[in-house]
């Protein structure tokens, strides 16, 4: 009976009571939510995403194609090696297949081109006084050897040393000791046209196979040719035309 009693008073207590102890419930937890969201409001703080704080961690990967940034258009960037051929193409011209002075275009009358020889250039091997001049037909006294004798090229008076020069482009055909004249080099301008240059320093500055222009150094007066060794300091300058001895004077410009 007692057991009863407790709990009847207890339901009566909880009937009567109830209403307002859930109503004390309801406004607490109101109160502590406004509390927090006031909290979280004040200190910019998004409120966590249920979603989120439910669920796990994710990293997402992306694929092959659809998540990479787009790559550089280099359509219109020249790439490294062509940058490279371009330097050298620029830095490195195609060679000339011929010297410049040998290369000249005329117009045509049919408006086309042709590429003809340009007229060779000549210039004297040494500046000097010739006082030896060229002699096939009259006989002149050697002083050297003690005879009369004819002269098949000119002297042309220099000090030793002296720079020679090629009179005219062309290749190095000979380079050698002549028994008589000394040290020889011989330059073939084509067109059956060859000078002989002696009397030079034991060591040319030119070999056998070179091609040179007007006016390059190929040695230096010397004192080599013993059929003249009385004779001033000179260069003896010869030049052939198909294999005959023609006068140098009539190649050599007037100065």
């Amino acid at each position: 009976m007692k057991k009863t009693t407790v709990f009847k008073r207890v339901g009566d207590f909880l009937l009567g009571r109830g209403y307002y102890i859930a109503l004390a419930l309801c406004v607490a937890t109101i109160g502590i939510s406004g509390y927090y969201l006031v909290s979280v409001f004040n200190s910019g703080q998004q409120p966590p995403d249920p979603q989120q704080v439910s669920g796990g961690a994710q990293v997402v990967i992306p694929d092959d194609e659809g998540d990479q940034p787009p790559l550089p258009d280099k359509s219109g960037v020249p790439q490294l090696d062509e940058h490279k051929e371009s330097v050298q193409q620029q830095d490195n011209p195609a060679p000339q297949t011929e010297p410049p002075e040998r290369q000249q275009t005329d117009k045509r009358g049919d408006g086309g081109t042709e590429t003809v020889a340009a007229p060779p250039v000549y210039t004297w091997p040494v500046k000097g006084e010739i006082f030896s001049g060229f002699s096939l037909e009259v006989l002149a006294y050697d002083e050297t050897m003690g005879d009369w004798r004819t002269h098949s090229g000119v002297d042309i008076a220099a000090a030793e040393g002296t720079r020679v020069l090629a009179m005219s482009s062309g290749t190095v055909s000979k380079v050698y000791e002549d028994d008589l004249m000394g040290m020889t080099v011989v330059i073939d301008h084509g067109d059956g046209l060859e000078s002989r240059y002696q009397n030079l320093t034991g060591k040319p500055t030119v070999a056998e196979g070179d091609a040179v222009v007007t006016g390059t150094v190929i040695g230096a007066v010397g004192d080599t040719a013993i059929a003249e060794l009385n004779r001033p300091a000179h260069l003896h300058l010869e030049v052939t035309l198909e294999g005959r001895e023609v006068d140098p004077v009539g190649y050599l410009p007037q100065y």
